[in-house]
């Protein structure tokens, strides 16, 4: 039967949202890519230690149907009897094991499945059935093997998986009867119908709750990732562009990444992904193209997130830190004569971003106003077109920005009339402040509200070695090592078993 996607091994790969519709070939969805996460063989190792409590829970949560049966029996004429209330005990799981087959799928093996299934079996003699039924309780040893193939599709846009190809193979199952008064012929019977019959049922139960649970999962993946990539108006839509690879290697998926604000979707049709871009030396890998993050830094400029007001006591520190030029009078008088003056900062136009080998380069129009205590009109504005060159890293869960300009154009300021004369002095000052105090102090406050959104999002639960933010020409490389999250394992746990 199909399923969104089946256990552990394949979670990571639900971690993006839907869409509609996705091309069958990879190769031609490349140019409408807006990112692509690619999950090494270690990677997978990590997850599939997982996946055994994934098998616990299917096992542990699946409920067995009653079922009936008659024989006819020499001397004895017809028996009827029911198989009631049957339940799983005393489980455990030996190990799990999987092998990634290029181009097809993923096959999962779970081996030394223990457990005792409990129950009670009604039965009766011809028409003694209706009057003198008899009831007898019983105990299933069992050792079981379990085996998934699941195939990976573009199933409504998301990652999916016909989990049909699920096998059980019983290596021990061994009736026990409750008491010493039921005749041998009784048990052999009973034997020989749990053989027959609960084998199938037990089959089906279970390979209908692993599906069941590979869908829980899967939404709760799903929902997961929707928070993620939701703050405010703004969130992304990264339903898959075309169905995921397979190689001997690594699961590859390709995601549209596109910006929605205030009713308007993004559109990403020129990337410039190949599958060469990406490496297999880390576990995973997240490659994100220009034309992603571009929509995303127009909806945080028209949703107001640049913005920046520094006052009192720290703008007068900042002004006087590591500046060459003399301060402008009309700069010092409001940062000494006022209680509480202002610079508030914003962003003026649109930015853009373009990623190189080089490094990542933003271009921006910045704004700013000094307001000094009790004054509603600005003693000074000024505005500059730049470009900064930015490096990116997450180090001990927390997002640091750093960079500089690497040109000033078009910087214009305007004065008081009385000031006039003094243009070109306030004019050099403001130059050096925007290189040497500005920039380093936006860029550090960006770092900082960057790791706070992050951490709402809940980034800083998992275990992130060595993360690096590699800028090339035209996307960005993130990798890194991971230690699966066990607190989402946990809460996904408690879902299914509610």
């Amino acid at each position: 039967m199909p399923g969104k996607v089946p256990l552990l091994l394949l979670s990571l790969l639900s971690w993006f949202g839907t869409s509609h519709c996705c091309l069958q070939d990879p190769a031609s969805a490349y140019r409408f890519t807006g990112a692509v996460c690619r999950l090494t063989y270690p990677a997978a190792v990590v997850l599939n230690e997982k996946t055994t409590k994934v098998i616990e829970a299917a096992f542990q949560h699946a409920r067995y149907p009653s079922m009936k049966g008659e024989k006819s029996l020499l001397f004895i004429g017809k028996v009827m009897y029911g198989l009631d209330n049957l339940e799983i005990h005393n489980l455990s799981i030996g190990q799990s094991a999987f092998e990634l087959h290029p181009g097809e799928g993923i096959a999962m093996e779970i081996s030394n499945v223990s457990a005792v299934f409990k129950g009670s079996i009604q039965y009766g003699y011809g028409s003694w059935l209706v009057n003198f039924g008899h009831s007898v309780d019983f105990e299933i040893d069992s050792q079981i093997d379990l085996g998934i193939n699941p195939k990976l599709y573009c199933g409504d846009g998301k990652v999916a998986a016909d989990t049909a190809d699920c096998y059980l193979n019983f290596h021990k199952l061994r009736l026990h009867l409750q008491g010493d008064k039921e005749p041998n012929w009784l048990k052999k019977l009973f034997t020989d119908f749990i053989t027959l019959t609960v084998k199938l049922v037990i089959k089906g139960q279970i390979c209908k709750e692993i599906n069941k649970a590979a869908n829980i999962l899967a939404d709760f993946i799903q929902d997961t990732a929707e928070q993620f990539l939701t703050d405010g108006d703004i969130s992304v839509d990264i339903g898959i562009a075309a169905a995921p690879v397979i190689t001997a290697n690594y699961i590859e998926s390709y995601h549209k990444g596109l910006t929605k604000y205030n009713n308007k979707v993004a559109v990403i049709n020129e990337s410039v992904f190949q599958p060469s871009h990406l490496t297999e030396d880390r576990m995973i890998y997240f490659w994100i193209s220009d034309q992603f993050l571009n929509p995303m830094l127009k909806a945080a400029h028209q949703d107001g997130r640049f913005q920046l007001n520094v006052s009192g006591e720290e703008l007068t520190t900042l002004l006087r830190t590591n500046l060459s030029t003399a301060m402008p009078e009309l700069i010092r008088k409001c940062l000494l004569d006022s209680a509480s003056p202002e610079l508030r900062l914003w962003s003026s136009s649109v930015p853009h971003l373009n990623s190189s080998t080089s490094g990542t380069t933003v271009w921006v129009q910045a704004s700013g106003q000094l307001h000094c205590e009790g004054q509603g009109t600005p003693v000074l504005f000024f505005q500059t077109d730049m470009a900064v060159d930015i490096t990116t890293s997450y180090v001990n869960k927390k997002v640091l920005l750093q960079g500089h300009p690497t040109e000033i154009s078009a910087f214009r300021a305007e004065l008081p009339l009385q000031d006039q004369q003094r243009h070109d002095e306030a004019l050099e000052f403001l130059k050096e402040a925007v290189v040497k105090v500005g920039t380093p102090k936006v860029l550090s406050v960006l770092g900082v509200e960057l790791t706070r959104l992050l951490d709402k999002q809940g980034l800083y639960q998992f275990d992130l070695f060595n993360p690096e933010v590699l800028p090339r020409d035209g996307f960005v490389v993130i990798q890194m090592d991971f230690g699966f999250p066990h607190h989402l394992l946990v809460e996904f746990l408690k879902r299914t078993l509610q």
